[in-house]
């Protein structure tokens, strides 16, 4: 058994499917699948069983996978340290950011750091908040980066900066003008519960912003009378609250790289404001390469 044999099963398990699995390794649906049968009857147990054309993992399969992705991770490890003690400042970074904040912090981040390091491979990888820490935990990235909190014991942080989480609303809203000055609030405070029975556009449960948002709801007793809306896309919600159309909770560096046709009106919620912690993310106990704390310090100076 060699890595090569690892990483052909964790293929295998990653698309439920030979021919995807063969494409994704440059290797031909026949060789892979006579590798598996060849390393199934070594083994004396089958790692996978067949549903229609979909190759699910058995049992054995579970701890199988679960082991070889330990060691193709060590392994990526120590090719990473050994390429930093030589220091040639070549090799690959997986990178991943949550969609919204990728469209704005790719294009001021990458040009420096391939100025720096034009030897270095960068895969960036976008999804929504809640998968990042999964791809921390499987290898399939190196860095991510997102907003507290995190769920998982195995996943490392550092934090990069503090954001406040605002309410927004049309500039015309009728609302617009009861914010209240308050001490240790940079904007106007709102008092949720004045919003009781206006529309709200949220997020979808599994962001993070949205899980925020439901603590901050929970803090102070309040439960919105509608939810007219939910998305994931940050950027429609914003414009779509500028129009009228519902009250909307983003964070404010969101805010600052998103164009309006229409003027919005932002406020201060929570006790009496409320931040989140924007993070760089890795799994406990990886070998961050250089070039990786290089990348994070740019993130940091840019943010």
């Amino acid at each position: 058994m060699d890595f090569k044999d690892l990483s052909y099963v964790v293929a295998i398990a990653k698309h439920q499917n030979i021919t995807k699995a063969a494409d994704s390794l440059f290797v031909t649906q026949p060789t892979l699948t006579k590798f598996l049968q060849h390393l199934e009857r070594d083994l004396g147990q089958k790692l996978f069983r067949k549903l229609g054309n979909r190759f699910i993992l058995t049992y054995a399969g579970e701890r199988y996978v679960e082991k070889a992705i330990e060691l193709l991770n060590l392994k990526k490890e120590l090719d990473q340290e050994m390429r930093d003690i030589v220091k040639n400042n070549a090799g690959s970074l997986k990178i991943a950011f949550p969609m919204m904040r990728g469209t704005y912090m790719l294009p001021c981040t990458l040009p420096v750091f391939n100025s720096r390091y034009p030897n270095v491979k960068l895969d960036i990888l976008e999804a929504h908040s809640s998968l990042l820490e999964g791809m921390l935990l499987s290898g399939e990235a190196d860095i991510a980066f997102f907003n507290l909190p995190i769920k998982s014991p195995d996943v490392d942080f550092e934090i990069i900066s503090h954001e406040e989480v605002l309410l927004v609303m049309a500039a015309d809203h009728p609302l617009a003008c009861k914010g209240v000055c308050r001490e240790g609030c940079k904007y106007p405070w709102m008092d949720l519960h004045l919003a009781q029975r206006e529309p709200f556009i949220m997020q979808l449960p599994q962001q993070r912003t949205r899980q925020t948002v439901e603590r901050i709801f929970r803090e102070c007793s309040f439960v919105p009378d509608d939810i007219k809306l939910q998305t994931s896309n940050i950027s429609a919600a914003v414009d779509l609250a500028s129009k009228g159309y519902g009250l909307f909770f983003v964070t404010e560096t969101h805010l600052k790289h998103i164009r309006l046709q229409q003027e919005i009106a932002c406020f201060s919620v929570g006790s009496p404001c409320t931040t989140v912690d924007f993070v760089a993310a890795t799994r406990k106990g990886s070998y961050i390469p250089y070039h990786g704390r290089e990348y994070i310090q740019i993130v940091r100076e840019f943010t």
